[in-house]
C-alpha cells in the first residue's frame, strides 16, 4: 500500500471513510477541529448530537463490512447501546393507527446517544487500523487545481499546515465549506436543492421511573396529510449511567408546531400537541436529568448537492455523508447512509488505486446513488407540510403520498407489508421493494384486519400504564 488519504471530519462518516481507505493506502489522516475526549461526550461539531439517533439495520450491516473480524453489534451493545425489534419491541402510532406488536423478533435497530456511537466507532477504527490517525485542526481549504486536488490546508495550534494527499475525502458534515473551496479552484455552478420544513427538535433525558420496566421504544409519528404542522415525539431507550436506565425524549415540530424549550412547555406539548398522551403520562413520573435542548433552522433542513453532475471534477477528491446530502433528522437515516457510502468508497479500490485516472469521479457518482432513496423518503413527505420552503408538492408527489399512506396503514396490521416497509426505512432495500408484485397486491387490497385504534400494550405494560394514569388523575 502506498499513498496518503486525508479525511475531513472525525464523526461517524469520517471514521468509517477512514476505515474504508485504510486497506488501500499507506496512511490515513483524519482532520478534526474538536478536541476528542476518551469517552462518550458531546462535542461542539455535532449540533444535532443531543437529539435522537437511530442506527438502522442497513447501517449496521455496512459497519460490519468495514470492520471485518469485529462483531460490531455485540461491540456496540457492550458499550451500552440498546437493541430494538421493530416487529415486537416498538410502540408506533401512524396517522391511521398503531402498529401491531407482531409475533416476530425481526428488523432490529440500535439506539443510544450520538456521543456514545461516535466514540465507540472512533475507538474501534483507531484500535484496529494502525495506519489511521487523527490530527486536531480546522480544514481551511483545498490545495490543487480544478484538475487535481493535492491536499488540505489546516489550521492547528502550531499554525497553518499543509497536508499533502493523493485523495481527500470531505466528511465534514452539515457545516462543510466544500462548495466554496471548489469555487476557489475554479469549479462552480454546483447545483443544490434545499427543502426546509422549519423543523425544530427539543430533547430532554430522563431517568426511567422505577415502576416502569422494559418499556418499548415509543414513537408518535407526525401527520403530513392534514395540511397542518407536523408534530411528533418519541421515547428512546439509551445507554444507562451509574444511576440506572435512561430515556431520551425527543419532540419535533415543523414550522407552526414547534415544541417549546422550557420544561413546563415541553411537558405540556406531549399532552396537548401529540396524537396520544402516552409520552406525557410516562415522563410525568420520570426524573429529568438534563435541561431541554432545542435545535432549529439550518440544522434540520434537507440539503442535496449534486456534485456528481458537475461538468468538471478534480482527481483526488470525494465528498460523502452530510457534506454531500443531509436529511430531515426525523427519518433517522443519515448515519446509515454515510456507512453505506463508506462501503462504496472501499469497493472503489477493488480494481484501482489512488492514482487511477477517473477514480474520484467514479466514487462521487457511486456514493451519490445512496442518497436517492432516503432523499425521496424524506422530501416526498416533507413537501406536504405547510410553510415548507424549497419545493411544493406536485401531482406525482400527491399520488406517491397516497400510496405511502396506504402502505403504512396496511403495514400496521400486515406483517409481510410491515417487513417490506422496514426493509426500505432500514436501508436494506430501495423504494422499489414497496412496488414488488406481492407487496403491491397486498397494499392495493388494503389492511387485512381493522386498524389498531388502541395502544397495543402487553399485559404488564398495560398494568403499568393504568397505574400511571390513575396517579395523574388523583
Amino acid at each position: 500500500m502506498t499513498g496518503r488519504a486525508v479525511v475531513i471530519g472525525a464523526g461517524i462518516g469520517g471514521m468509517l471513510a477512514a476505515a474504508a481507505l485504510a486497506p488501500a493506502v499507506g496512511d490515513v489522516v483524519v482532520v478534526e477541529p474538536d478536541a476528542l475526549a476518551d469517552g462518550p461526550h458531546q462535542r461542539k461539531g455535532l449540533p444535532q448530537g443531543q437529539h435522537a439517533h437511530l442506527l438502522m439495520a442497513g447501517g449496521l450491516d455496512a459497519m460490519r463490512s468495514l470492520l471485518p473480524g469485529l462483531d460490531v453489534r455485540r461491540y456496540l451493545l457492550d458499550a451500552g447501546a440498546v437493541e430494538v425489534s421493530l416487529a415486537s419491541g416498538l410502540l408506533a402510532r401512524t396517522p391511521d393507527g398503531w402498529f401491531s406488536r407482531f409475533r416476530h423478533d425481526s428488523h432490529h435497530l440500535l439506539t443510544c446517544t450520538r456521543a456514545l456511537l461516535d466514540w465507540a466507532v472512533r475507538a474501534a477504527v483507531l484500535s484496529r487500523l494502525s495506519n489511521v490517525k487523527i490530527v486536531q485542526g480546522k480544514a481551511l481549504g483545498l490545495v490543487g487545481t480544478a484538475q487535481r486536488v493535492q491536499g488540505v490546508r489546516v489550521a492547528t495550534d502550531a499554525g497553518e499546515d499543509l497536508l499533502r494527499a493523493d485523495l481527500v475525502v470531505d466528511a465534514g458534515g452539515r457545516g462543510s465549506r466544500i462548495v466554496h473551496w471548489l469555487a476557489d479552484l475554479g469549479i462552480d455552478g454546483i447545483q443544490e436543492k434545499v427543502v426546509d420544513t422549519g423543523l425544530t427538535n427539543a430533547t430532554r433525558i430522563y431517568r426511567r421511573p422505577a415502576v416502569v420496566t422494559d418499556w418499548p421504544l415509543t414513537l408518535l409519528q407526525a401527520d403530513p396529510y392534514r395540511g397542518e404542522p407536523g408534530r411528533s415525539g418519541m421515547i428512546l431507550p439509551i445507554e444507562p449511567d451509574d444511576g440506572g436506565e435512561r430515556w431520551m425524549v425527543s419532540l419535533a415540530g415543523t414550522k407552526g408546531g414547534e415544541p417549546p424549550a422550557d420544561p413546563a412547555g415541553f411537558l405540556a406539548y406531549t399532552f396537548d400537541a401529540l396524537a396520544d398522551p402516552v409520552i406525557g403520562e410516562l415522563i410525568s413520573h420520570a426524573e429529568p436529568l438534563t435541561d431541554v435542548v432545542r435545535t432549529r433552522g439550518r440544522m434540520t433542513r434537507n440539503v442535496r448537492r449534486y456534485f456528481e453532475q458537475s461538468a468538471k471534477w478534480p482527481e483526488g477528491l470525494a465528498v460523502v455523508g452530510d457534506a454531500l446530502a443531509t436529511f430531515n433528522p426525523a427519518y433517522g437515516q443519515g448515519m446509515s447512509v454515510a456507512a453505506q457510502q463508506a462501503v462504496t468508497l472501499r469497493d472503489a479500490f477493488d480494481r484501482a488505486d489512488v492514482t487511477t485516472p477517473g477514480l474520484a469521479r467514479g466514487i462521487q457518482r457511486a456514493v451519490a446513488e445512496h442518497v436517492d432513496g432516503p432523499w425521496t423518503t424524506a422530501v416526498s413527505q416533507d413537501v406536504l407540510y405547510p410553510f415548507v420552503t424549497g419545493a411544493a408538492p406536485t401531482v406525482a408527489d400527491r399520488v406517491a403520498a397516497r400510496y405511502a399512506r396506504r402502505v403504512a396503514a396496511t403495514a400496521t396490521v400486515s406483517y409481510p407489508v410491515a417487513r417490506a416497509l422496514w426493509d426500505v426505512t432500514g436501508l436494506r432495500a430501495g423504494p422499489a421493494r414497496l412496488m414488488s408484485p406481492g407487496t403491491l397486491l397486498k397494499v392495493l387490497l388494503g389492511p387485512p384486519a381493522p386498524l389498531n385504534t388502541e395502544i397495543p400494550l402487553k399485559p404488564r405494560e398495560r398494568r403499568t400504564h393504568r397505574e400511571l394514569r390513575c396517579v395523574l388523575q388523583e
